[in-house]
Order: structure tokens, then sequence, then C-alpha cells
């Protein structure tokens, strides 16, 4: 009689891999957050892949919410972040998140869910998040599309990508995959990316990594996001998980749209995020970085309305406006 399947990897017990390769997920996870209320802005989930079965969540300003009359509003794609290996549209704290963007910034936030790792391993978060941008583009083409965006009040030619930890990762890819003056998703135009405490890793450790565990995340999990989401048999140098790795692309050759990174002073990855931004300021990109003071890993996306949120929707206000 063979012994039973041991457990290989274990996600605060909400994910585990055993030896057989079978996979366990919970979804009894208990939520610190409540979903906000807020009747200036409207949501609803669309199908953008028929394939895998994947939705997104549209909010959308309502038009007497202090925008100026006649002017279109911008399109925010907003990917969360879950370490590829957790989350979705519904939860809480990425609901208020959508919300606070698109009440603070008066856009159209679209956010994408995407394939989880392990059972779906990188790339698919990235094909799932460039699909969710194809779906734009036939939104922007269409003459029949959704009603929400082919009334003619959404401007297409300002959209701007923004990521959360993994979803800063995926933001990444995207600038990459889609560089300025990209014929590939035409008539949209993505004017900058901001990447909120991007999920970078590497082989060699960080001094921010080697630091205090926050409150949410440990060393320790990090390390396991990237044993549960790399291709079996890579390493954390991979170009997933290391921009600047050895196998990467050359990305001080290749030309990238306007960009933004945020990170918060006390995360393990701020080193990463800080490493990311200079090389890139280095070679000659447009990008800026901002560090708050104190603040730990989620200081967005899980204090949506918060003081520092605040300041997180004024940068983000004056990087839209100057890319207009």
């Amino acid at each position: 009689m063979g012994s039973l399947p041991n457990i290989v990897e274990d996600c605060m017990g909400f994910l585990k891999l055993y030896s057989d390769g079978s996979i366990f997920r919970s979804n009894d996870i208990k939520f610190h957050e409540t979903p906000i209320e807020d009747d200036t802005v409207s949501f609803k989930d669309c199908l953008y892949d028929k394939k895998f079965n994947l939705f997104l969540r549209l909010y959308k300003p309502q038009s007497n919410n202090n925008v100026v009359r006649n002017s279109k509003l911008p399109v925010v794609m907003f990917f969360r972040g879950g370490g590829f290996c957790f989350g979705s549209r519904t939860w809480p704290h990425v609901h208020n998140c959508c919300m606070r963007l698109a009440s603070g910034l008066k856009a159209v936030v679209v956010t994408p869910d995407y394939r989880l790792a392990p059972e779906h391993r990188l790339p698919a978060a990235v094909e799932d998040a460039v699909e969710a941008v194809r779906w734009l583009q036939k939104q922007a083409l269409s003459v029949c599309g959704d009603a929400w965006l082919s009334n003619g009040d959404v401007d297409f030619d300002r959209v701007f990508i923004v990521g959360d930890s993994s979803g800063g990762n995926i933001a990444h890819h995207l600038a990459v995959r889609f560089r300025p003056g990209s014929k590939e998703i035409k008539p949209i135009r993505v004017r900058g990316y901001v990447l909120l405490a991007p999920f970078f890793g590497g082989v060699v450790r960080t001094k921010s990594e080697e630091g205090p565990s926050e409150h949410m995340l440990t060393l320790d999990l990090l390390d396991r996001f990237w044993r549960l989401s790399l291709p079996v048999g890579e390493n954390r140098d991979h170009p997933f998980a290391n921009p600047f790795g050895v196998c990467g692309n050359n990305l001080r050759e290749l030309k990238l749209d306007p960009m933004l990174v945020m990170v918060g002073g006390n995360e393990l990855l701020k080193d990463r995020a800080q490493d990311y931004a200079n090389k890139l300021k280095e070679s000659g990109k447009n990008i800026e970085y901002v560090e708050f003071e104190g603040c730990q890993h989620g200081f967005f996306t899980h204090h949506s309305y918060s003081q520092v949120a605040n300041q997180v929707i004024q940068i983000l206000t004056r990087f839209m406006f100057q890319l207009n």
C-alpha cells in the first residue's frame, strides 16, 4: 500500500501543494475589510475571456460626480496583488481600492481577474493581463460594445495601467510588451504605468528583504510565492521575478512609456522597487520613485481611504495630468 501524499508547500493553511501534485484551496478566508458603499460610483462584472472563464469588474463614476462637463473619462486598468497565488476582483480590499481609484481619479477603472498559481504558473497571469488589454481594445473598436464604454464619454487615448504587488510585476511586463507607439493595441493608448510595491525577486538578498517581517508579509512567504508561481525548475533570477536578472531583457536598450513606482519605506520589497526605478532612470527612462516613510505592504490597497491614500491619489492625479 503506497504512502499518502505529503504537503510540499503550505501558504497559511489556505493553499497547500502536495507531493503528488494535488492542490487544496480554502475559500474560508476571513476579511478584515468590508465593501465600501459609494453611490457616486457604479460597478458591474464582465466576462473578458471565455476560454478560461475570466471576469473583470468595471467601475464608472456617475456623471454628476464632479466630472468636468463634456470631458471624457480616462481609463485605469488595475491589476491586484496576491503573490500570483491568491486574490479576486471581488475581495473587499480590492473592491474598495478600485472604488477609491474611480472616485478619486474620476476615471473608469477596469480590474481583471487572472489565473492563479500553482494551478497556472507564470506566464499565465501575464498572458491573461494581455488578453484583458485586448478586451479593452475590442471595446474601443466596437460600435456595439459594452454600453458603459461605448457611449462616447470614455477616452481610450488616455489609458493608465496600475498594478499592486504581483500586479505591479504584471504592469512591468505589459510595459515591456506594449512599448511606446505599439500598434498592437490601437486605438487605445497607454500613457503611463504605475507600480505599487511591485513584487520582484532575486537570488541575492537585498537589505530590506533581510529586515524585520511585516504585518502582512515575511521573507518565507515571498519565497514560497515564487516557488509556487515560477515555471517548475526556475529560480528567483528568472525574468518573471527579476527584471535585471542574467536571463532578462536588456531593459536599458528598450523604450518604455513613463512610469511611476511607489513603495512603503518599511516594506520587504522596498529595495527591489528602488533598484528597479534607479536602474531605469540611469538608462534614461522617464520614471519617478516615491517612498512613503513608515508604511508597509498594502498601505494603499488595504487602506484606500486613509490619509496616506489621499496622498497616493494626489500623486496619481498629478502623474496622469502631466501625461495628457
